[in-house]
């Protein structure tokens, strides 16, 4: 074989790879995880029955928070904490912590004064009793400590409460018309630690659930005729842009991705918050349909089957501006 026919075959392989793995997961997404999700952009969404897990955003315009590295830094000695109290010492703070911090420092201060450990070691005459002193002195030190710590908390009236353990779950419960259940045991985790007070519940009707699944049926419609004026009335401008993105390159191929007989399968509600001005409920749905993709020339099929229907698990994330109706905000992966 020659170099130059070599070549030809080389780069025919590699075009054909490339447009395989272009159109594999043809569908709205094409398999992926993209999107935007509010503040929760990048945490998991709740765990239903549906989706007992889901993939992490992969593309978002919603950009990721950096660790504070500020936070996580050791505090300097006699910083005061954003309380306005200063840190606890090595020993704790209170009462408590200056008596353990006084005892070592008296001992401390006569050993380096010459005159031994609180007053030398003529009470005991050799090593082991300076040993029994400082085991005495850490008894009684640590014995004073938990009993003025106790009686902090008693005074204080105990432990607080964990706040985020008493909040409800955001979200409503319930089955909608288009079988997509309410948060049940398997949502039950829709609690988000450390958004609670960010974030407020919201109640999820009948009319949502309808609206969910239409778009589903919608979105998936509109992607297969490659209208992309209509995906921009079911998405938000960052999915749509997304979705625009795979329709060009399906140009650029020479292919097009048909689906067809989209039918809902199964729901659950994930959970659903407030933002600003924005409402978001995350969805988990299981859906079947055909899925294949042809060339636009001589329309044979390159991938996909056009007769069997594949099965198909994904966690759909609404938004909702305030009067506005529900558009898709992301798609990840179960």
């Amino acid at each position: 074989m020659s170099l130059s026919r070599r070549g030809r075959v080389l780069a025919a392989v590699a075009a054909a790879l490339f447009l395989t793995a272009g159109i594999a997961e043809a569908r709205v997404g094409r398999g992926g995880s993209f999107g935007s999700r509010g503040t929760r952009t990048y945490n998991a969404p709740a765990p239903t029955n549906t989706a007992p897990t889901a993939a992490p955003i992969q593309r978002s315009a919603t950009p990721q928070q950096a660790p504070n590295a500020a936070a996580n830094a050791a505090p300097r000695a006699g910083q005061q904490n954003a309380a306005g109290a200063q840190r606890p010492g090595f020993f704790g703070g209170g009462f408590g912590g200056a008596l353990m911090g006084g005892l070592l420092g008296a001992g401390l201060f006569g050993l380096l004064s010459g005159s031994g450990l609180f007053g030398g070691f003529s009470g005991f005459g050799s090593l082991l009793g300076l040993l029994l002193q400082i085991g005495l002195i850490v008894l009684l030190a640590r014995f004073a400590l938990n009993w003025f710590r106790r009686r902090q908390m008693a005074t204080a009236g105990g432990p607080q409460d964990n706040a985020y353990a008493r909040q409800a779950t955001p979200g409503a419960g319930g089955r909608g018309p288009s079988g997509l259940s309410g948060l049940g045991a398997g949502a039950a985790a829709g609690a988000r630690r450390g958004q609670a007070a960010a974030a407020q519940p919201v109640d999820i009707v009948d009319a949502d659930y309808a609206a969910f699944e239409r778009l589903l049926h919608e979105t998936q419609d509109a992607y297969s005729r490659e209208d992309f004026s209509a995906l921009r009335r079911y998405a938000t401008p960052e999915v749509a842009s997304y979705l625009g993105e795979e329709l060009t390159a399906n140009a650029s191929n020479g292919v097009v991705n048909r689906v067809s007989d989209v039918n809902f399968l199964q729901g659950d509600l994930s959970e659903s918050w407030r933002e600003s001005d924005s409402d978001y409920a995350t969805v988990s749905m299981k859906f079947s349909l055909r899925d294949a993709t042809f060339d636009r020339a001589t329309n044979a099929l390159v991938d996909g089957d056009p007769a069997n229907p594949v099965t198909v698990t994904e966690i759909w994330t609404f938004r909702r501006m305030r009067g506005g109706d529900w558009l898709v905000s992301a798609i990840q992966q179960a």
